[in-house]
């Protein structure tokens, strides 16, 4: 079931609200999240009711073994923790790469050695990649003793709970299960209500108007490309623009309806988004981008590898090895192994960077505003060819596009834009003359690109849903380094008759047609 259909929307989402509420309105805080349970269950199993005996299976089985190893008894020696931590942890590793990476391994083998190794189709189930992987960091706090014996229903709620089990954010246990340990929970509360459903709307609006709307350009680009046919810089460059700003509003929209659904139900899921490309650096942009992922990377990968303990090369190394498995992560391709790999070789350049102004007595903690605009600028482009791998279908079809984007296909301008240039010094006549053509675009007229300045101006000078909502703490922060500027007032959200209007209006334009051809959030792939 997804966020953005007429189904959840109109009959499961009020529906369990009414009902959540209406049992905790008798004090009965357990039967509530037994409520909960059930529905997410419901939800979950929407999709593919078969995969249910997967999760719950999961579910018994991560929560026994996490059992074993928090308790303190002295019946149960260091060895014995030893295994049953290597059995839980292989034993999730393994699922995940039979269902997620068993196709891609053995068409790479087929591909490599010329064999002829054939399995069925896996088909992967859904969430799989978030309920394993919460699981896991569970798994390790628990052989480190850093975990205590939570309540059976609490523990599934902590995996199931609908908002956040599709497409994150990625929870840690400490952060969420205390929370459905509190009484008032379950009980109704206006302030909750209206939060989560601005956010939730903002959110909706993100995706369907948004990032759907830009979704209708990026398709025919990228399937000629597939197709082996050549496109201009412009196409390319425009192509690859509108799919860095509908993955952007996408993931973003889904962020933001998340918790604001966890907010309704009077529980603070993770801010899991905050405005990445406004980054000035790499490293700022993981800091930004799917920050759950980013720190579950780094507590859980990059730090027991041994972060920057162990000499610059370990740390250049651990930081590649981390972004490897983070791209991944993302899908079972070579595509995405490239993806990562970029980023690790953007992280690396960045440090190394780092680590050479302070050589030089840089104060880093100080720029101009040229200094960081030209900063978010580079990193912006940086990230917008990295996204020309996460989303081609082949290696063939990046590289392809990537030769476009540099103009080895040539430029193309629209018949206007001559006459406009030869205003101008004759510049029209000698850009022809240097091999640039001047006609009509297959897939942009100039009003899509006046589209995408717009976005980009929006998305480095607008404040986020978070900001917007600041004042009354959403979510929780758990960014790195950057954390989010609650400090913006001009506009920011209250509880007031003109916000009620203005979340009127966003919810009659998102459910008013918009939802008819219902479209996948593009982390559901994930």
């Amino acid at each position: 079931m997804l966020f953005n259909s007429y189904i959840f929307i109109f009959v499961f989402l009020p529906i369990t609200l009414f009902i959540y509420f209406l049992i905790g309105s008798f004090k009965c805080h357990r039967i509530a999240l037994a409520w909960l349970v059930a529905s997410s269950l419901f939800f979950y199993a929407w999709w593919n009711p078969l995969n249910l005996g997967l999760i719950l299976g999961s579910i018994l089985f991560n929560y026994s073994l996490g059992l074993a190893l928090s308790r303190t008894s002295k019946n149960v020696s260091i060895l014995q923790r030893k295994i049953i931590f290597i059995i839980g942890v292989s034993a999730n590793v393994g699922l995940l790469i039979y269902y997620k990476y068993a196709n891609f391994f053995i068409s790479s083998i087929n591909d490599s050695f010329k064999t002829h190794f054939y399995i069925e189709h896996v088909v992967l189930p859904l969430a799989i990649s978030f309920f394993t992987f919460t699981q896991i960091t569970y798994l390790v706090d628990a052989f480190q003793r850093k975990t205590r014996e939570y309540d059976f229903l609490q523990y599934c709620l902590f995996v199931l709970f609908f908002p956040h089990l599709i497409a994150g954010p990625i929870l840690h246990h400490k952060e969420i299960i205390p929370q459905f340990e509190r009484p008032l929970v379950c009980r109704f509360n206006v302030k909750h209500l209206s939060v989560g459903l601005t956010l939730f709307f903002i959110g909706l609006f993100k995706k369907v108007v948004v990032a759907d709307g830009v979704a209708h350009y990026v398709q025919p680009v990228f399937d000629v490309a597939s197709q082996g046919q050549a496109l201009t810089f412009f196409e390319a460059w425009g192509g690859a623009l509108c799919y860095t700003f509908q993955i952007y509003f996408d993931f973003s929209g889904y962020s933001d309806m998340a918790v604001g659904l966890g907010r309704m139900f009077g529980i603070r899921l993770p801010i899991n988004f905050n405005s990445p490309y406004k980054a000035v650096n790499i490293i700022d942009f993981w800091r930004r981008w799917h920050i759950s992922l980013s720190r579950l990377l780094m507590n859980y990968l990059y730090i027991p590898l041994g972060g920057n303990r162990k000499g610059e090369f370990r740390r250049y190394a651990n930081l590649m090895i981390t972004m490897l498995v983070g791209g991944l992560w993302h899908g079972a391709g070579w595509t995405f192994v490239v993806w990562g790999g970029l980023h690790g070789g953007y992280l690396m350049i960045n440090n190394a960077w780092h680590s050479l102004r302070k050589i030089l007595g840089h104060d880093l903690s100080k720029s101009t505003w040229l200094g960081r605009a030209l900063s978010r600028l580079v990193t912006f482009i940086a990230v917008v060819i990295a996204w020309v791998f996460f989303r081609a279908d082949s290696m063939k079809t990046a590289k392809d596009f990537l030769w476009a984007m540099v103009g080895g296909n040539g430029v193309l301008l629209w018949d206007t834009y001559r006459g406009f240039l030869n205003k101008v010094g004759g510049i029209g006549d000698k850009l022809a003359a240097m091999g640039w053509k001047f006609g009509l675009m297959d897939f942009f007229e100039k009003e899509e690109f006046l589209v995408i300045f717009s976005l980009l101006l929006a998305v480095w000078l607008l404040p986020n849903s978070q900001q917007i909502m600041g004042r009354y703490r959403p979510g929780i922060d758990i960014s790195r380094g950057t954390k989010i500027d609650l400090s913006y007032r001009w506009g920011s959200w209250q509880p007031t008759v003109i916000w009620a209007i203005i979340t009127a209006i966003l919810a009659i334009i998102t459910t008013s047609g918009f939802l008819s051809n219902v479209s996948e959030f593009l982390y559901f792939q994930f």
